[in-house]
């Protein structure tokens, strides 16, 4: 079977489970089953008494799987990136909308960094306990040392809603925007940075 062929009956399975996706109130009634680093961002979303949506669904790996789940939480879609300098000394979690296109060289000249790129799967284990596919920025709950810079596109802040996943891409959350930044990213401790791409 090829690459291509694969790809296509994976849209079309995930296209069927959209279908079947169930909004939810807040976190799942039963957590046993869950991995230790979701099961962390609902208590962190519930210590903070934020309400928000979920829904389950089949690993979301692509930016087409992540679009389906958001019509379904009714959020706009948000790309997560994980950036670095040449040297791979600084790291950047970038959140922006997802119908934008990333220009580094825009970027990397309004925050006065060299160049960046996407930094290696490794460091988003490592810093933010997340794997590929997965970005988000509740993941910055797990970057205890400060590692990463959160920036953020201006345009996103506009959504009433944003989708993301609970650092994990088998369930989606939809969290207010106002949520976010009024209550989730001061109590994460990373100060963003608000850029327009």
């Amino acid at each position: 079977m090829t690459f291509s062929l694969k790809c296509n009956i994976l849209n079309i399975l995930l296209y069927l489970d959209v279908k079947t996706m169930t909004l939810e109130n807040g976190r799942p009634e039963n957590t046993t089953a869950r991995l230790p680093k979701e099961v962390r961002v609902y208590d962190f979303l519930d210590n903070l008494n934020i309400s928000y949506t979920r829904v389950d669904h089949e690993p979301a790996m692509t930016m087409e799987a992540c679009e389906e789940v958001d019509k379904v939480l009714g959020t706009e879609l948000c790309k997560n990136l994980l950036l670095c300098n040449r040297q791979e000394t600084s790291f950047y979690l970038l959140m922006m909308p997802a119908d934008k296109p990333f220009k580094t060289k825009d970027l990397s000249a309004q925050i006065n960094s060299a160049r960046l790129s996407f930094a290696k799967g490794e460091y988003m284990e490592e810093f933010l306990d997340i794997t590929p596919g997965s970005l988000s920025f509740l993941g910055l709950m797990n970057d205890k040392d400060k590692k990463v810079t959160l920036l953020i596109d201006g345009d996103i802040l506009k959504a009433e809603a944003i989708g993301v996943h609970p650092c994990i891409n088998t369930s989606s959350l939809a969290l207010k925007t106002s949520d976010i930044t009024e209550k989730i990213i001061p109590a994460l401790g990373h100060t963003p940075i608000i850029v327009t791409l």
